[in-house]
């Protein structure tokens, strides 16, 4: 029972750090609990405890962490997180003027190729200051002929 006791008090421990140590010596001594209920001697259930933990901070915590918290350049802020999306054309938009909507902000817009007409949607390619260049990304205006 010690090491279910153990467990459960790393596990709390783990709780207030999230640092994924405490988890992973929880883990350890969740296998050394195993190996006691299997009949194990007191001896391996130590030696059990030891490598699992050991192998769970040195090969499954790196993993984790690495997913639990992103890179500064995955996160994208401000205008930045505009680049690729969906914007709706509100005012025909050629090479040197036009309005689309991206969310719910009305934007200048210039197209990085061809031309839009109001209800085309299009993506957003590039932010230059406060235009947005977009090109074909979408459906097309109903009323296009």
């Amino acid at each position: 029972m010690l090491w279910l006791v153990l467990a459960l008090v790393l596990g709390g421990i783990e709780m207030i750090s999230l640092s994924l140590v405490f988890a992973m010596l929880g883990g350890g001594a969740l296998a050394a609990f195993v190996a006691a209920i299997l009949g194990g001697p007191t001896w391996l259930q130590g030696l059990v405890f030891a490598a699992v933990s050991v192998g769970m901070i040195a090969f499954v915590r790196p993993v984790a962490m690495r997913h639990m918290r992103p890179g500064i350049e995955d996160i994208r802020t401000n205008v930045d997180r505009l680049v690729g999306s969906r914007a709706t054309v509100m005012e025909a938009v050629d090479s040197s003027k036009g309005l689309v909507k991206i969310g719910g902000d009305v934007w200048t817009a210039r197209a990085e190729r061809g031309e839009f007409l109001p209800g085309d949607v299009v993506q957003v390619v590039a932010i230059e200051g406060a235009t947005a260049v977009v090109a074909p990304g979408g459906e097309t205006s109903p009323y296009r002929s």
